[in-house]
């Protein structure tokens, strides 16, 4: 273990507390790091990843109240070892498909140490879920998928539900959670391989309460993401937050399309889940080998298309239909932004011993989620939540710049 450590920082209450973020040299790490210092600048925050490089440069930013430890995620001793003194975890190490270890969990349990992650596959959650009792038995509070998308857009989802629930707006019955990200959100090889492996699985959707599973990247949708984005195509995906809003929010039809730009990578992914076998795909070697051929043509596309982001969450009730929709120029710092959020939350006592989703009240209060939304949506262009559809979906009546608090 090696570690690179700035000047330490004058006691106080307040720089006591200690943040670690796992996978903090990476795309998802880096972002929470920075947020996490702007957000709460008395934070002392430890980046743990396996670039020392990376990491330098980065503590050298974040400043006094930062250090940087070059560590191995799998290996539960070293984990352990770290996390003593440690407040919080945050886990971005990713990436978190078909990964049948839930080593940073168990060590954070084990350790007393709260915990969140960035989880974005639908097995890894469930996995990590499980271990639900032995958190709260041991009084760790643990947040499972707060990031971005699934995350925030939980958040937004439990928001409408509620909504809709405290003013007699009706009975959910539908809930659609869209996604559009221009090429990899400068997210690289890191997002590509997410997308190439979600492409082996098949997607887990609910209709009327029945689970069904459908062809991954099918069921396109044209969806509209409000000024600045306007209309894309979206595509069925295995994403958690369909599974965990139909057990938690009780509805009982949902599922949750992706889209990106130029349109030749959405007709690529088709083409991909349509003519390559499914055990191909779920193939980690052949996963890498593809990314990286295809990695150096993403790079020069997401140069030209820049990093931009958009959630739409649709949800019809037996008396209309309202809608959430939050949009922003780079995924890297809304991400991390996001994840900071979260992390903040868990901090500040908002989440109960246990391993939750986040639109559980015992993950995150419904108190406690106005404050957190307003943190996740640090320089976001659109943020808005209980607007009727015709408010987007007219393209001679679209919404301008709206933040909502």
């Amino acid at each position: 273990m090696v570690r690179v450590c700035m000047p330490p920082a004058p006691a106080t209450t307040a720089a006591r507390r200690r943040v670690l973020v796992l996978g903090g040299t990476g795309h998802v790490g880096r972002s929470t790091a920075v947020a996490l210092s702007e957000l709460q600048p008395d934070l002392n925050i430890v980046v743990g990843g396996r670039n020392r490089e990376r990491g330098t440069s980065l503590v050298s930013k974040l400043g006094e109240r930062s250090e940087f430890v070059q560590v191995d995620i799998h290996n539960p001793s070293r984990l352990k070892a770290l996390m003593e003194g440690v407040d919080l975890v945050i886990h971005a190490a990713g990436p978190f498909q078909r990964d049948g270890k839930c080593t940073v969990l168990q060590a954070a349990i084990s350790t007393k140490t709260a915990y969140t992650d960035v989880c974005d596959g639908m097995d890894y959650s469930w996995k990590a879920k499980s271990f639900h009792d032995q958190a709260k038995a041991s009084g760790v509070p643990a947040l499972i998928t707060a990031g971005i998308s699934p995350g925030l857009s939980n958040v937004m989802a439990a928001e409408l539900v509620r909504s809709a629930k405290s003013e007699n707006d009706g009975v959910p019955e539908r809930l659609r959670f869209s996604y559009y990200i221009a090429g990899t959100g400068g997210a690289g090889s890191a997002a590509l391989g997410t997308s190439f492996s979600l492409l082996g699985e098949d997607v887990i959707a609910y209709n009327k309460g029945r689970e069904i599973r459908l062809k991954p990247y099918s069921g396109a949708r044209n969806i509209h993401f409000g000024e600045g984005i306007g209309r894309k195509d979206v595509y069925l995906m295995n994403l958690p937050e369909v599974k965990s809003a139909h057990r938690f929010l009780g509805v009982p039809t949902v599922d949750a399309r992706f889209g990106t730009d130029p349109f030749i990578w959405n007709w690529g992914m088709e083409t991909l889940a349509n003519v390559l076998p499914a055990g191909i795909l779920r193939n980690n070697n052949i996963i890498i080998k593809l990314t990286d051929f295809v990695e150096p043509f993403i790079r020069v596309i997401d140069g030209i298309i820049g990093e931009h982001v958009a959630m739409r969450i649709d949800l019809e009730t037996s008396n209309g239909n309202t809608i959430g929709l939050f949009t922003h120029n780079n995924l890297s710092v809304s991400v991390g932004y996001a994840t900071a959020a979260f992390a903040l939350a868990i901090l500040e006592g908002g989440t109960k011993p246990g391993v939750w989703f986040p639109e559980e009240p015992e993950g995150i209060s419904t108190e406690a989620r106005k404050l957190l939304l307003r943190r996740a949506s640090q320089g976001a262009v659109n943020f808005i939540m209980n607007r009727l559809p015709q408010a987007v979906d007219n393209d001679h009546n679209e919404i301008g710049k709206e933040i909502y608090v």
